[in-house]
């Protein structure tokens, strides 16, 4: 499987076999990220009222679409373009600038390849214990790493201490395209792990196949898709 960081809390997976996928397709112009080109069989959106995270419309070709949030509340599993997509409704950050009342969301799950992968959505709020436990026997978990908006970094390492992904993607985190000024450096999500469970793409993309699934957790480090 073929994983591509388009920026934000967008990615693409391509695996050898089953439905290509790009999650949370954002608005170029309000994250600063180049627009996304690549086409997919499924785009899965945390939320349908977030321009940063819902723009499945601006993904090329005729996609299956498939909503966390709907998923979440109306029964917790759906199918589309072959795919079965596992969710559980989460909440946005309680003082998000753009929203007087929190959004809701979804957080989401999958299996491509044999890989187990989670994405967090747009969580802005500690964990419960039913959604800490939504991310246990993960493979590749897709982790909000900025803090500011979402999730704070605390919050997140005691979901990751609990149930012990396998390989930890940051996303959502400051770069010199996205900017916020109250968002974190990668560099703060990584000061809770060991130098030596810390591994670079040097690039927006990297093959992984299930023997590529470490036996404990590690951090890969994606750089964005110009």
């Amino acid at each position: 499987m073929e994983v591509t960081w388009y920026g934000h809390a967008a990615f693409g997976l391509r695996p050898d076999t089953g439905p290509s996928v790009i999650t949370d397709p954002y608005t170029p112009e309000g994250v600063g990220y180049a627009p996304i080109t690549d086409s997919a069989d499924l785009v899965l959106i945390s939320s349908d009222d977030d321009d940063a995270h819902c723009r499945a419309d601006l993904i090329p070709g005729d996609p299956a679409v498939l909503n966390a949030l709907e998923i979440a509340q109306n029964g917790g599993t759906a199918t589309a373009a072959g795919l079965e997509v596992t969710a559980i409704e989460a909440a946005e950050w309680d003082h998000h600038p753009e929203h007087e009342v929190p959004g809701q969301n979804g957080m989401y799950r999958f299996t491509l390849d044999g890989v187990r992968c989670a994405h967090m959505g747009d969580v802005g709020n500690p964990l419960t214990d039913a959604q800490i436990a939504f991310f246990e026997d993960t493979d590749v978990l897709f982790a909000l790493a900025g803090g500011y908006l979402t999730i704070e970094l605390p919050d997140l390492m005691q979901m990751i201490h609990r149930v012990q992904p396998k390989l930890v993607i940051p996303m959502h985190f400051r770069t010199l395209t996205y900017r916020p000024r109250n968002t974190h450096w990668i560099g703060s999500f990584l000061g809770h792990f060991k130098d030596e469970d810390v591994d670079f793409a040097f690039g927006p993309r990297k093959v992984l196949t299930r023997n590529d699934i470490p036996a404990r957790t590690r951090v890969l480090v994606m750089d964005y898709l110009r």
